[in-house]
């Protein structure tokens, strides 16, 4: 690459692009620098994004993740194959975000603006909406001394006071919006500030965040942060749970190592998982419109593996997978579910989700069967079953079932009104059981 020049990739979601698809790439190759080297081996070691240096020039293939990134003067963007507008519906469905509409429309729906600018868009809108409603204020216990004194008089201390002072010790209890939830708002609208380049949208992030901190702390964003804050929700403050969904969001996406407390550990650039996203779309939508189950998220299958006793040194715990989806009836196990990103219509199936399905398959007691669900758009695809057999008596002993799952049906029937709801039950019973109905 010549001193100076950028290139940009654009390539689709699971795609792979090299020297012989792509004639840009021919030629091209990373920058001869030990931070750059060492990100692309992070992004291919995280499953996020594989690139490769051949002889020819450059290959690089796609995941499960959508965004853009920089690799030195290497521009990479990689969209999904639902365009950002309407990927949006579907995001605030699967996160429980409020249903605004987003500023400059037209510019989203032509694709010129990233999921990320989205995502902050629905970010700031989510924000005004704490602001009109009142943003929380909680009480404070403070110990002080106080010439107008309030709450009550502290006499320990009072007797502690070697002379007569003008003020006298207090404990009482002012309410203040210096409470935790309020803090990483506010550090999540800031952080937001530094990943648009759309100066509307920059500076109302900015103006709400500069509005918070004339009564708030700053606060770093971490992993233990965030989840104290989603646990400090309750019915008074559930108005906050879609704006904090969106900051952790953002954050992942954004590649900052949430377990720790450093900012500076970040990717140049924003990918966005879509595994994540897509198996919480399904565990929401099978949750509520599968009638007379329950859905059990990452339902561990214990005792399918166990160390021999006498055959584990370290003492360590036996491995326990855990399936996406459990179908519960009463206390019996209707169905083995997992969520797959990846499009098996067109598509390889991986031996890895084979193999994987497949334990899940033998490790329930009901009907041997574990199914893949599959995104897809296309309106042809079809259920596909693999069965896994005994060589010697050539009989089957359990099944993998391939199910695919149509974006845009389910986009149909989340935006249906109380018509749609037949319909929104029945996909959830064919996702589940299939054409064959309840095992």
């Amino acid at each position: 690459m010549a001193t100076g020049t950028v290139a940009s990739v654009a390539l689709r979601e699971w795609e792979t692009v090299s020297p012989d698809t792509d004639e840009k790439l021919s030629g091209l190759f990373l920058d001869d620098l030990p931070e750059v080297r060492t990100l692309a081996g992070a992004l291919t070691a995280a499953g996020k994004l594989e690139v490769l240096e051949l002889k020819r020039g450059l290959s690089i293939r796609a995941r499960a993740h959508v965004g853009n990134i920089s690799l030195g003067r290497l521009s990479i963007t990689i969209r999904p194959k639902l365009d950002a507008f309407k990927l949006l519906p579907l995001l605030r469905y699967a996160y429980r975000l409020r249903n605004f509409e987003p500023h400059g429309q037209t510019r989203y729906a032509t694709g010129l603006a990233g999921l990320q600018d989205l995502l902050l868009q629905q970010l700031a809108a989510e924000s005004t909406e704490l602001f009109a409603r009142g943003i929380h204020r909680h009480y404070e216990r403070r110990e002080n001394g106080l010439t107008a004194p309030r709450g009550r008089i502290d006499f320990r201390a009072l007797m502690r006071q070697p002379i007569p002072r003008s003020t006298l010790p207090c404990i009482h209890h002012p309410r203040t919006e210096n409470c935790l939830l309020n803090r990483v708002l506010c550090a999540g609208l800031r952080f937001g500030v530094h990943l648009t380049d759309e100066p509307l949208l920059r500076g109302r992030l900015r103006g709400m965040a500069a509005l918070l901190e004339e009564s708030v702390g700053p606060i770093p964003l971490n992993s233990t942060l965030l989840r104290r804050a989603a646990q400090a929700t309750n019915r008074l403050t559930a108005a906050y749970r879609p704006a904090l969904s969106l900051i952790e969001i953002v954050a992942h996406s954004r590649g900052i190592t949430l377990d720790s407390n450093d900012l500076d550990l970040r990717l140049p650039g924003f990918l966005f998982d879509m595994n994540r996203f897509y198996q919480m779309l399904l565990s929401r939508f099978l949750a509520e419109n599968l009638t007379g189950y329950k859905v059990q998220n990452e339902f561990r299958l214990a005792d399918l593996f166990a160390y021999v006793p006498g055959y584990n040194p370290h003492s360590r715990r036996s491995p326990t997978p855990r399936p996406d989806f459990v179908i519960l009836s009463g206390s019996r196990t209707a169905a083995v579910l997992d969520a797959k990103y990846r499009d098996l219509w067109s598509e390889e199936l991986p031996r890895e989700m084979l193999y994987q399905l497949t334990l899940y398959s033998m490790g329930w007691g009901g009907g041997g069967v574990a199914t893949i669900l599959y995104p897809t758009m296309h309106r042809e695809a079809r259920e596909a079953r693999i069965e896994f057999r005994n060589p010697l008596a050539q009989t089957g002993k359990c099944q993998v079932v391939l199910r695919p799952v149509d974006m845009e049906v389910v986009a149909q029937l989340i935006a249906g009104d109380r018509r749609c709801q037949r319909g929104r039950i029945q996909y959830a019973q064919w996702l589940v059981f299939g054409k064959e109905g309840e095992a």
